[in-house]
């Protein structure tokens, strides 16, 4: 393929020669045989990195499969995700590493399989497996149960370490939480719930003085550190002034939502960490565009419907995001602060360079050419309807998007948004 004047994030307008799986060549006036791509006046992007996914299987394909999931993210823009291990059995031993990547076999995007931590995990035979990463280890329970205590997340750290493996961290310090909040919760249902309860319950403090204590075990091990999900303007500050062996990730709803938006969500609105004040929403927008925050990732958490249309202490947290990230984010380029370049680095240049994926995050000569094309000209309303999870349902309905055009893994289109068809590519385990 050759696609034919392209702009890029940086602003420059570019041909983009692509054999093969890689990108062969950027730069003007190139030739090439094969499929040719006029891409005048269009946006073209590497395909994003998210490194933080939840597809479901195995243990639960009502919420979302590989196959599902991976369309969804086709569909967004996104061509490498990242799996969480709280799935059924959670991913703590090689043989349910093994049991996930043969459901990842259905992948259409390609992808990483991160290793969790339970008090009966064996990281022997699992650091025996190309594990992306360790974690999400998560310090406070959530879907899935896995919460740990400190002696055993230290225990992790260290292990990981050794091993030389990345460690994702979910920071909440459930003994802060406000136990008296969840008595405010009420009787209310799905949208009529009492959202609000759970952002009072699972207070900012909690992650606050989580992430501190992440930091602090991470840098004395020595560990590579990354904090997922961070929701408050205080946790990224402790992050950002950490050594660069510690990273954090901001995802598109603590970005753009607040607690002001759960008397419209309801329990479609909760997820762990939950949603803050507007005045923290808007001091942690301020640091992503600030360049404080490394990276964006969704925790793309999908739930049926039904199982959100009940009362807030008992409905999942968690809510779809992986077909939505770019999109909103490219929207925001449209009339707010962000930029392209801005966009690109949060979910492509600087994921693909943290976790260490050398071929992925930039258009460039030798780079694996997977890319996205946007049309900034042509955004359109975000719908649940219309979007690939097999949820049916996004916290964003109303919201302006910039959907691609097209999406390529390694050079096969994926994704084809006019047709609203997918390819048949089979997505490759990056660590492998």
């Amino acid at each position: 393929m050759l696609v034919r004047n392209a702009t890029l994030a940086d602003g420059r307008v570019r041909d983009v020669r692509i054999e093969g799986e890689r990108i062969d060549a950027v730069g003007r006036d190139l030739t090439g045989a094969g499929e040719v791509v006029d891409a005048a006046e269009r946006l073209l992007l590497p395909g994003a990195v998210d490194a933080h996914v939840h597809f479901r299987e195995p243990g639960a394909p009502h919420k979302e499969t590989w196959r599902t999931g991976s369309r969804s993210a086709a569909a967004g823009g996104v061509t490498t995700v990242v799996d969480q291990p709280n799935t059924d059995p959670p991913t703590t031993t090689g043989a349910a590493y093994d049991q996930k990547e043969l459901c990842a076999d259905d992948s259409l995007v390609d992808y990483g399989i991160n290793g969790g931590v339970t008090p009966d995990w064996d990281p022997e035979t699992l650091f025996d497996r190309p594990v992306f990463a360790l974690g999400e280890v998560f310090l406070a329970d959530s879907t899935g149960e896995m919460g740990i205590d400190g002696d055993l997340f230290e225990d992790a750290v260290h292990r990981a370490s050794e091993a030389g493996v990345p460690v994702t961290v979910h920071a909440e310090d459930a003994t802060l939480f406000d136990e008296s909040a969840r008595d405010r919760a009420g009787e209310g249902t799905g949208r009529g719930a009492n959202a609000d309860a759970w952002s009072a319950y699972r207070a900012a403090e909690a992650e606050i003085a989580a992430v501190e204590r992440a930091v602090e075990i991470g840098v004395d091990a020595g560990a590579r550190l990354h904090i997922a999900h961070t929701s408050t303007p205080e946790a990224v500050d402790i992050v950002a002034d950490a050594p660069d062996t510690v990273t954090c990730e901001v995802t598109p709803h603590h970005c753009l939502l607040s607690r002001d938006d759960l008397r419209d969500l309801g329990t479609f609105g909760r997820m762990n960490p939950p949603l803050r004040s507007e005045k923290r929403r808007v001091a942690l927008y301020d640091r992503v565009v600030r360049g404080r925050v490394d990276l964006i990732a969704t925790d793309h958490a999908p739930h049926a419907r039904a199982e959100k249309e009940t009362t807030l202490l008992d409905a999942p947290s968690g809510v779809p995001g992986v077909e939505t990230m770019v999109p909103l984010l490219l929207a925001e380029t449209l009339d707010g602060p962000l930029t392209a370049e801005r966009v690109r680095d949060l979910t492509a240049a600087t994921p693909a360079e943290t976790f260490g994926l050398d071929r992925k995050g930039r258009v460039e000569a030798g780079m694996d050419a997977d890319l996205a094309l946007y049309d900034l000209d042509s955004p359109r309303t975000v719908r649940g309807s219309r979007l690939h999870s097999k949820c049916g349902w996004t916290p964003f309905e109303g919201r302006p998007g910039v959907f691609p055009e097209w999406t390529l893994v390694r050079g096969e289109r994926v994704y084809d948004g006019a047709m609203d068809t997918f390819g048949s590519t089979d997505g490759a385990n990056v660590r492998r």
